[in-house]
């Protein structure tokens, strides 16, 4: 199987997780429709999405940069539709826009807590209704969020509780659209990565460059993406997913290659449950 002449709708994907699984996508041949809001090059962030549809069209694929903020109605709606003209359908619905602020309950300003709830949590929401009724239409629809499984335990919450919330919301719609859509065979699937990934996320928001180098490299991410969109989507559906153990499952066992640096120990990242065990020979913090 492969994804040639399939169309992804995917949400940030001018840079990091967003554009490596388009990038991955688009080595299949696949279409990709880059719904992001960053038009203009950033100061820190790389990429915007005219950079990233000039990639995904070196990488075998066709794109369609568009100019998205998840957080409104009409502006997701008009992307949809934009990319159904130019492609025909929506196969593939890939929920990746984030905002993220690490902050306790006092130090989160409700700016900043609306701002994380109406990218994560309504934004996946909004952009995942807009594409349904397009993926009803296709052989194998599926939608992807990058959230995390829903482990309630307080550690997750004690820190950050408007951020687990929004996430978690990413969470709950893969939960409650995978049982009210399993008859029209649309899998509902959330991925999350064991270890930090090398992205600006983590270089500028979270760990720095000394961070970076105890992360896993966006690839891995990709190549789990990939793995989920081959599966049947009438018969893969409502699974938390954790990026190494299901390539493992898939037959994956070189985990080395996706370290930026061979030598550091990986960080965890947030949200895996404890009873998440590693595969075989990956050793964690």
């Amino acid at each position: 199987m492969s994804l040639e002449g399939k169309t992804l709708f995917v949400t940030g994907a001018s840079r990091g997780i967003g554009l490596a699984i388009a990038l991955r996508a688009a080595r299949d041949g696949a279409n990709v429709a880059v719904a992001a809001k960053t038009s203009e090059p950033h100061k820190h962030l790389p990429g915007t999405i005219y950079s990233a549809a000039e990639a995904i069209e070196a990488a075998g694929g066709k794109a369609l940069p568009l100019i998205v903020d998840v957080r409104d109605e009409a502006s997701v709606y008009d992307a949809v539709e934009q990319t159904v003209a130019r492609f025909g359908g929506i196969d593939i619905c890939v929920n990746n826009a984030s905002a993220i602020q690490l902050t306790g309950t006092l130090a989160t300003d409700m700016k900043r807590y609306d701002l994380m709830n109406q990218v994560n949590a309504r934004g996946s929401y909004l952009t995942s209704k807009a594409c349904i009724p397009h993926l009803k239409r296709s052989t194998n629809p599926h939608v992807l969020m990058l959230s995390p499984p829903l482990d309630m335990s307080p550690q997750w919450f004690q820190g950050h509780v408007a951020y687990t919330m929004a996430k978690f919301g990413m969470s709950m719609c893969v939960l409650g659209m995978a049982a009210e859509f399993k008859a029209d065979g649309i899998a509902f699937n959330a991925l999350w990565p064991r270890t930090g990934i090398a992205t600006a996320a983590i270089q500028f928001a979270l760990a720095g460059e000394d961070g970076m180098k105890q992360c896993r490299t966006t690839d891995i991410m990709a190549d789990a993406a990939q793995a989920i969109f081959m599966k049947k989507a009438r018969e893969f559906s409502g699974n938390f997913l954790i990026d190494d153990s299901f390539l493992y499952e898939q037959g994956e066992r070189d985990f080395d290659k996706y370290k930026v640096d061979p030598t550091a120990r990986l960080m965890p990242d947030f949200f895996v449950p404890a009873d998440s065990v590693p595969p075989p020979g990956v050793v964690i913090g």
